[in-house]
């Protein structure tokens, strides 16, 4: 007869009344609680191994109640397990609810896409808000006996008194007068290539003969002047194609881009960044340009930039000392706004470009890309990676300045060239 109390007869956990491998030894008494079915550990539902019960009724694994003539499926229903085995903690990844650590890889990358998406968005905008704002006026295409292109790009940046625009209050506080029409107040000839920047001023006061031209507006042919008369002149007369017909007569150099700005642009482009730093060697003063500076570092905002880019009357040198000085703050403009802190922070972009490329006439083939690549390469000119010089100069005549024509021809092959620069200026 079976003891099915005590399992007393019991050889395997896996049958009825048989001693299971860790049952109790022969003869053992069975506690009360166990024979009543009372569990030693609060139910719940887990899994869990451990040894045979008596009379267990399965494969010697245990039921968490682990009472005698249990169901013994090695299934442990229980928080920990009961005598039979100790249950396993609750995962923690995974699943989801209360108190779940959250995914911070998966919050980055959705992070990082987002930013991705909104800088892109961004820059798209702006390319296109800048781009409609360039004046692309200039056509040179009505340039006629243009000499060949060289290596690398050659831009003709023009800064001219035009006062389009102005209210009479401006004209008085600017020192500018209430001149009709445009002229040309400086002259300069950037190149870009592989050998650095080489920024070349050509001085207002340069003495040439108005080369044959096709008008601008009128689309007739003039013939060539025999009269001489300083390079300002061919602004004054058909504009800016003329004025690049008669540079590239000249020089022998092919312009590839236009780039002008007046009074006004050139005042509020300095404003609009908070003003230039510059060293000023020697004090001078100049009433028809409004000039008044101390010697040493200063910033100058847009009224006594102008004033400083305009004065010639001051200095022995005149209209070379002039240009030089000229050369010095675009550099120096340049150095300050193609930078990471203006580029990037719109609260300086935006207001600089908005003063600017509003004032800014160019060519109409002229891009963004090679606007910008001009001011980098203007900034280059400061840090000391390209070379900035006058026209050689060789006497005068009539008030007229003459090249040196040996130099500027060695130096303009250098440049189509694409090779270092090894010719001085005045």
């Amino acid at each position: 007869m079976n003891d099915w109390p005590d399992g007393r007869n019991g050889e395997q956990g896996n049958g009825y009344g048989r001693r299971s491998a860790g049952g109790r030894p022969e003869g053992a008494r069975v506690p009360q609680a166990q024979r009543r079915g009372v569990p030693p550990q609060s139910p719940g539902y887990g899994q869990g191994a451990g040894p045979g019960r008596d009379n267990g009724y399965g494969n010697g694994n245990g039921y968490a109640d682990s009472y005698d003539g249990g169901y013994n499926t090695g299934q442990v229903y229980g928080g920990s397990g009961g005598a039979g085995g100790a249950g396993v903690p609750p995962q923690r990844g995974g699943g989801s609810g209360a108190g779940q650590a959250p995914d911070w890889r998966r919050r980055i990358k959705i992070g990082a896409l987002v930013l991705v998406v909104t800088v892109l968005a961004v820059s798209i905008g702006t390319y296109f808000w800048a781009d409609s704002k360039l004046r692309r006026e200039v056509d040179l295409s009505v340039v006629i006996d243009r000499p060949d292109g060289g290596k690398g790009t050659n831009y003709l940046i023009v800064g001219t008194d035009s006062r389009d625009g102005m209210s009479d209050e401006e004209k008085k506080k600017l020192h500018t007068g209430s001149a009709e029409g445009s002229r040309t107040d400086s002259m300069m000839i950037l190149h870009t290539g592989s050998n650095g920047p080489t920024l070349i001023s050509l001085p207002r006061d340069t003495d040439v003969q108005i080369p044959s031209f096709k008008g601008s507006q009128s689309g007739k042919v003039f013939p060539a002047q025999t009269s001489h008369k300083k390079l300002n002149a061919a602004f004054a007369e058909d504009g800016a194609p003329l004025l690049v017909r008669t540079v590239e007569a000249k020089t022998g150099l092919r312009i590839d881009h236009y780039v002008e700005i007046g009074f006004a642009g050139f005042a509020n482009v300095v404003d609009a960044i908070g003003g230039v730093d510059l060293d000023i060697p020697k004090a001078f003063k100049d009433k028809k340009s409004g000039a008044d500076f101390q010697a040493g570092e200063q910033t100058l905002n847009g009224e006594q930039a102008l004033a400083f880019v305009r004065t010639r009357y001051a200095f022995a040198g005149s209209d070379l000392d002039r240009t030089k000085n000229q050369q010095k703050f675009l550099s120096a403009l340049a150095s300050q706004t193609a930078t990471p802190s203006t580029i990037i922070n719109p609260f300086r972009f935006y207001p600089a470009a908005g003063a600017g490329l509003d004032t800014l006439v160019v060519d109409k083939d002229m891009s963004l890309w090679s606007l910008g690549s001009m001011f980098f390469a203007m900034k280059g000119v400061t840090s000391g990676d390209g070379t900035s010089m006058n026209m050689p100069i060789a006497g005068q005549s009539g008030g007229n300045l003459l090249w040196d024509e040996a130099k500027v021809k060695q130096l303009v092959s250098q440049l189509n060239n694409d090779e270092k620069v090894t010719v001085t200026g005045n």
